[in-house]
């Protein structure tokens, strides 16, 4: 009996991460807006959206990322005060490392004024992003 208790708390450790991470991936969560902290033009290389822009960073490789990519060009095609960027991740490394941008895909939600004021991590399902969108 002695010998299997390490393997069954490691299977009760493991089982408590996949079901955290699982969950945890594509959830939005809010940023408390820092006015400081603008993201324009200037910086993502496009103007940003009359209400809200979608900032996407990706890499070549993720397959989530062209998922998420689909998903949030079909939104915005409906809303004309949102816009969606999408940004290479590997091409823009300095940017990322100053976003704090861990994996991708990785969604920042900005206001109209270019401040971060939600963040995703994964792929965000559809009623997530309109939550998200109709927060701002």
């Amino acid at each position: 009996m002695k010998t299997y208790l390490p393997l069954v708390i490691v299977l009760v450790i493991a089982s408590a991460y996949g079901l955290w991470y699982q969950r945890s991936r594509g959830a939005i969560r809010t940023v408390k807006a820092v006015p400081g902290n603008r993201l324009g033009a200037d910086v993502l290389g496009e103007a940003l959206g009359s209400r809200a822009t979608m900032v996407q960073f990706s890499s070549a490789f993720c397959a989530p990322c062209r998922a998420t990519h689909t998903l949030l060009s079909q939104m915005v095609t409906a809303m004309e005060d949102v816009k969606h960027i999408h940004i290479d991740a590997e091409s823009h490394l300095e940017l990322v490392r100053q976003l704090d941008i861990r994996s991708t895909p990785t969604t920042l939600f900005l206001n109209s004024e270019g401040v971060e004021v939600g963040r995703a991590a994964g792929t965000p399902k559809r009623e997530q992003v309109l939550a998200a969108l109709n927060a701002i």
